[in-house]
């Protein structure tokens, strides 16, 4: 008997439309708020350049009260959800390079599942098949829950949160393309509503294959039928790709190269188009690795880029479920239309239940084998030389990345709260103390800030470095200052921090305003009468404080082990890190030129913790 099916409060996307709209800063507003953020980074010399290039560029007669009124009146177009719409296909879809390493990102999920450990010694790969088992099961149990809207709308603090990002999530394809990208995606005007796809695509060993979770009376397929269809790929796709054949290699390309590619593909035969729209269309794609990795960082290595190997990947997927030999996984995010907190609250809900209560949940029956059809490509001499040219490529970028992972035991949230601490703020002090101590300097610090209690709501930059960051590591790192000071330091940055994110949950950030602003120049300036380049973006203040040392973001779940990205500059360390009440993990990366500053900044970390929780500790009671 099918599990009952509980009672919603109110249906996924009921708040949607409700939720109040981004609010829009003034021009003023946003200047002086950039100025401050920028300041602390800046020379005096460098601060007053900035500060007179923002005043020009504010002025009456100069470019941005044009460009603010062009956003204005976009902001108030019928159909616009909010005036960052643009921008998010200009920020994620207008960038040309490799979102392979460069943007997607990765959860490692903790534990091996209940099926894996159970099967962890069985022969032929049982491990492996149950585990993508029970999280195909999973996802398809999400996927028509999702369809008819049963998933709970997600609550912060009792109010509700955007859920428009969950439409990204099942069939849904980065296109490349030669100056932007696009997506192709369900519950759009070329698409409309939830994808009625019933197959997914499942990778090994660089070979493609259709396989259908969904009968074609509409149920999925038991269990049982997905361990066997998944037995089947396997046996299909016993052979290792060529690396000349293996398609997937091309994703990894920039985007204008591999739109090129794409477009060849097409023009070849019209059997690749089948193959591209199979691959596109599906709900997802499961990749089942041959090897189980020797530790967590060969974990989180192999789930970010595959460790050089990308023919077991289509990074343009929206998500790909990554098994390995034993049953360990995780999941490899195209960032375009999903962060990370829509992408927590997925992993949540996958791992959060059983398999069998999930198949139970969607009405999953028996049905006998599911059809298992490889993708097959035809490909010319041309493009065979750009697969294995792409796969070479791909390899040497991702051996010029290090990467380390780190775990601390005795701290977590409960720890900085025991110390009247805001967790968030404590390790973030902790990174700019480890920073100056391995590197001899502070630098820009990014730190993603979810803003989805507006409408269509993503994320907001914030910028870590305030003056009272600086104190703060002066204080420290000098050797005549003794406990009371640091202390008192230590505990005076903490507030600016919890305020400035609180700014950007509110909407009173700097960074994206004054960035529409230049992508409206771009898109627009001809029309506009405003034309590139803009003094502003070429002041110290706008560069310094873009130019990231330090770029960090928290994935704050029990059933994450490690969450990972790609540093996003040639010095800069990329901090992604899970603070669970008692567990602390990092996945870092920086360029391997730059890699002593990595190991460095590491072995300070350990230290900084450690110290900063026993400076706190020892604080004399107040009187």
């Amino acid at each position: 008997m099918d599990k009952p099916r509980p009672r919603l409060n109110s249906t996924t996307f009921a708040h949607d439309d409700q939720l109040p709209r981004v609010p829009l800063p003034s021009l003023a507003d946003t200047c002086e708020r950039f100025l401050a953020w920028s300041a602390p980074l800046l020379t005096e010399p460098e601060r007053a350049a900035t500060a007179a290039a923002g005043a020009a560029f504010q002025a009456p007669d100069g470019p941005g009260p044009i460009l603010h009124a062009a956003l204005e009146r976009y902001d108030a177009t019928e159909g616009v959800h909010s005036w960052l719409d643009d921008f998010w296909d200009s920020r994620y879809l207008g960038r040309r390079d490799r979102i392979a390493l460069n943007a997607n990102y990765i959860f490692s999920f903790a534990g091996g599942g209940s099926a894996a450990a159970a099967a962890s010694s069985d022969a032929g790969g049982q491990a492996q098949l149950e585990r993508a088992a029970g999280l195909i099961a999973a996802a398809v149990d999400y996927k028509l829950r999702l369809d008819d809207e049963r998933i709970e709308p997600v609550l912060q603090r009792g109010k509700p949160l955007s859920m428009a990002q969950n439409t990204f999530l099942f069939s849904t394809t980065r296109i490349p393309g030669a100056d932007q990208d696009t997506v192709r995606t369900p519950y759009s005007a070329d698409w409309p509503g939830p994808s009625q796809a019933r197959h997914i695509v499942v990778f090994h060993r660089g070979n493609p294959v259709r396989m259908d979770v969904v009968g074609p009376d509409g149920h999925p397929y038991a269990l049982a039928d997905l361990v066997a269809g998944l037995a089947a790929v396997l046996k299909q796709s016993s052979s290792h790709a060529p690396a000349d054949s293996a398609v997937g290699q091309l994703t990894t390309k920039a985007r204008a190269a591999w739109a090129d590619s794409r477009t060849r593909l097409l023009a070849l035969d019209p059997a690749n188009a089948t193959a591209l729209d199979t691959i596109e269309t599906a709900l997802f794609v499961v990749c089942l690795e041959d090897e189980a990795p020797a530790d967590t960082l060969a974990t989180c290595d192999r789930l970010l880029h595959g460790a050089g190997d990308a023919a077991n990947r289509w990074f343009d997927k929206a998500v790909s479920l990554i098994v390995f030999a034993d049953g360990q996984a995780g999941i490899n995010v195209e960032h375009c239309g999903l962060d990370g907190t829509t992408i927590l609250s997925f992993v949540d809900d996958l791992l959060g239940t059983s398999a069998q209560e999930h198949a139970a949940s969607s009405g999953a029956r028996a049905q006998g084998l599911p059809a298992v059809d490889p993708v097959a490509f035809v490909l010319d001499e041309a493009l065979r030389a750009d697969i294995r040219a792409a796969g070479e490529s791909f390899a040497a970028f991702a051996a010029a990345t290090a990467s380390m992972t780190l775990t601390f035991d005795d701290f977590g949230q409960n720890e900085a709260k025991r110390l009247r601490m805001s967790p968030d703020a404590f390790v973030q002090l902790a990174y700019q103390l480890a920073h100056v101590r391995a590197k001899g300097h502070t630098g820009a610090t990014y730190e993603s800030i979810a803003t989805r209690a507006w409408r269509r709501g993503r994320t907001e930059a914030m910028r870590v470095i305030t003056a009272e960051v600086l104190a703060f590591v002066a204080a420290m790192t000098d050797p005549a200052t003794d406990a009371d000071p640091r202390r008192a330091a230590h505990r005076a940055a903490a507030p600016p921090h919890v305020a400035r994110a609180r700014d950007c949950q509110a909407g009173r950030a700097p960074e994206q305003h004054l960035w529409e602003l230049q992508f409206i120049a771009r898109r627009q300036g001809d029309t506009l009468g405003v034309h590139e380049p803009l003094a502003l973006y070429e002041t110290p203040g706008w560069v310094k404080t873009r130019d990231d040392f330090l770029s960090t973001s928290s994935a704050p779940s029990v059933n994450v082990e490690f969450f990972g990205f790609g540093s996003t500059s040639s010095q800069c360390i990329g901090v992604a890190y899970v603070l669970l009440p008692e567990k602390f993990n990092l996945y870092l990366s920086t360029p391997r030129t730059v890699a002593d500053g990595l190991t460095a900044f590491a072995d300070e970390l350990g230290t900084a913790l450690h110290e900063l929780r026993d400076l706190l500790a020892s604080e004399p009671p107040a009187a």
